[in-house]
């Protein structure tokens, strides 16, 4: 039985994870949870799965938890704040952490956890992009497992399985295309929240799905593709699928390639990155290919999707560049679902700040540069958005 600890429990990660638990109770046991603040959902998994540790991050919410466990027989160990989830991802005798949690929010408690020896099921892609100078040398130092949990990069890792160093020729990102994949880059200037959150294809969270509305999560993806395979960014290609059937495909150096093939359903790559190496037989759907009927391709287009050009520009530039990439569009996005942007002003004001940032990019970065960084690409978000807002000469 595998010991695990799950970060962001109560998040669409989370309950995936869990599912499988659930299904599963004589492969893996819960030592820990971590959420964000919703205090009811985590109280019940608490209930259910009984961990030894449990954080809410929102410290505010931390009496709400204990109240709705006043009655519970050997409660678990309840912590708060950001101290509060990295020290439940270092925690006790859990073998692998799963990081659900949403954004940079993941990445100090991610580096808990490595450094606490745990194999790491990657969940968080902004973990990579932000901190991947840091994480990597931490990953090799500890000696522990990165292990995609996304089912882009965890395609990648099963298709590349058996490849010898050097067999690798390009990676081939789908990309589903998110909710206005089949719109006139005309209309999006009036697109608004509720449309942007129509995902076709998958039930994700509302960041993350804002990000396949403009395909910053495919660029993200390509960041992370680079630290986790080594591939330079030339190698790293980007194809609209809208089936979303193949969840990414390798080209080897004799043209050969070699695709990952599912239903769009998450617990395919969690399942793998929790049992890996091995394979657990599952009842769940089996693929059919004559129910599929046919898989289409094509191009993305840059118009539309400016956000992709600037990921490939952050990971270009290394250093600091790609969290203050993704700082920016973290922030852009929370501004458009609170509807204080438009949609387009996101790849606006992400564009805006990268530039600002060209002249101080840390080529080398530690972790307090990567933290720096990564709040300063917050606040000239902030402040750009105020600017566009306001212009001169406005009343």
């Amino acid at each position: 039985m595998k010991a695990i600890t799950l970060l962001g429990s109560t998040g669409s990660i989370g309950t995936q994870t869990l599912e499988i638990v659930t299904q599963y109770p004589d492969q893996f046991r819960v030592v820990g949870l971590a959420a964000r603040n919703n205090v009811d959902l985590l109280a019940q998994q608490i209930r259910q799965f009984r961990p030894e540790i449990a954080a809410i991050c929102n410290a505010d919410q931390l009496p709400l938890l204990r109240d709705a466990l006043a009655d519970l027989e050997n409660p678990p160990i309840l912590l708060a704040g950001e101290a509060g989830v990295a020290e439940v991802a270092r925690y006790g005798d859990s073998e692998a952490v799963v990081t659900g949690i949403v954004g940079c929010a993941g990445l100090l408690p991610t580096i808990a956890a490595i450094e606490a020896g745990k194999d790491i099921a990657l969940a968080n892609k902004e973990t990579l992009i932000a901190g991947g100078p840091v994480v990597l040398p931490l990953v090799q130092q500890y000696g522990v497992k990165l292990l995609p949990a996304d089912s882009e990069h965890s395609a990648i890792f099963q298709c590349l399985q058996g490849v010898p160093e050097g067999g690798l020729r390009r990676i081939l990102l789908t990309a589903s295309g998110g909710a206005f994949r089949d719109l006139p880059v005309e209309q999006l200037a009036s697109v608004t929240v509720a449309d942007a959150l129509k995902h076709p294809n998958w039930s994700m969270g509302r960041k993350i799905t804002i990000d396949s509305a403009t395909l910053m999560n495919k660029g993200l993806e390509v960041i992370e593709a680079h630290f986790l395979f080594g591939a330079t960014y030339d190698q790293i290609e980007i194809v609209i699928h809208p089936q979303s059937i193949i969840h990414s495909l390798i080209e080897l150096q004799d043209t050969s390639v070699l695709a990952q093939l599912g239903w769009a359903d998450m617990r395919l790559p969690l399942l793998y990155a929790l049992s890996y190496p091995e394979r657990i037989f599952t009842d769940w759907e089996r693929l059919d290919l004559v129910k599929v009927g046919s898989l289409t391709f094509r191009e993305p287009d840059h118009q539309k999707y400016p956000c992709m050009q600037l990921a490939y520009a952050a990971g270009r530039a290394g250093g600091t560049m790609p969290a203050v990439l993704n700082a920016a569009n973290e922030q852009a996005v929370a501004l458009f679902l609170e509807e204080r942007i438009p949609f387009l002003d996101i790849p606006r004001l992400i564009e805006t700040v990268c530039d600002r940032h060209h002249t101080h990019n840390q080529s080398s970065p530690t972790l307090d540069d990567i933290l720096a960084a990564d709040a300063w690409a917050r606040r000239e978000v902030l402040a750009a958005s105020r600017r566009s807002a306001n212009p001169v000469g406005a009343a």
